[in-house]
This record gives C-alpha cells, sequence and structure tokens, in this order.
C-alpha cells in the first residue's frame, strides 16, 4: 500500500461516559489516533461480492498499525462527520505493518 493511496483522514474514537460540572453523565467522543487511511467503498468487484456472503460491511479501511492501539470491534471510525462501527479488524498479510477495517455506516450520520 503506498502512501498516497491513503488520502483520507480519520479518527479512531471511542464512546466512554463522562460527568460534567453538575454530575450528569454524558456519553462523550474521546480520540484515540488521528491517521491517514485507504478507503474503498463496497461496489460490484469480485472482492466484495465474496465478502458480501457474511458481512454488512459498506466500506473498507486500510491504515498504519498503530503501536500501543489495539483496533478492534468496541471502536468507532469518525471521517468528516460520517461514522462508521467496526465490524472486523485484522492484520493484513500478518505482517504487523498494515490494518484492514471493515465498517458499516452509522445511520443517521451525515453523508
Amino acid at each position: 500500500m503506498s502512501f498516497g493511496k491513503m488520502n483520507t483522514k480519520i479518527d479512531i474514537i471511542t464512546t466512554e461516559p463522562a460527568k460534567d460540572a453538575d454530575g450528569f453523565v454524558t456519553k462523550g467522543d474521546r480520540v484515540l489516533a488521528s491517521v491517514r487511511a485507504y478507503k474503498e467503498e463496497r461496489h460490484g468487484n469480485e472482492r466484495w461480492a465474496n465478502m458480501a456472503a457474511f458481512s454488512t460491511a459498506t466500506a473498507l479501511f486500510r491504515f498504519r498499525k498503530i503501536p500501543g492501539l489495539t483496533v478492534d470491534t468496541t471502536l468507532t471510525i469518525l471521517r468528516d462527520e460520517e461514522r462508521y462501527r467496526i465490524v472486523s479488524a485484522e492484520d493484513v498479510r500478518g505482517c504487523g505493518l498494515y490494518v484492514e477495517v471493515l465498517t458499516e455506516i452509522i445511520e443517521g450520520t451525515v453523508r
């Protein structure tokens, strides 16, 4: 994956409860990492046809592995006010250099 193809800025976030000054608990976003990623939307090529049988994913993100951060299904990807729920995350080719994440867009976000 060349660095030139990674032209989409994304934030990897977690939603955790936070208490305000009055003592009320609200859900807040905490950015764990901001990285450049390669994004591919779901379309009709052979690769997506094979994945469509078992996945509800609508987009694929590929980015460099972040030291000290384990990307899993509890996290969310934020890109230009669009939120994507992580369906699966795996190491590309088992080399430990890149992470490939299948996501589905969360309805109600700006598109």
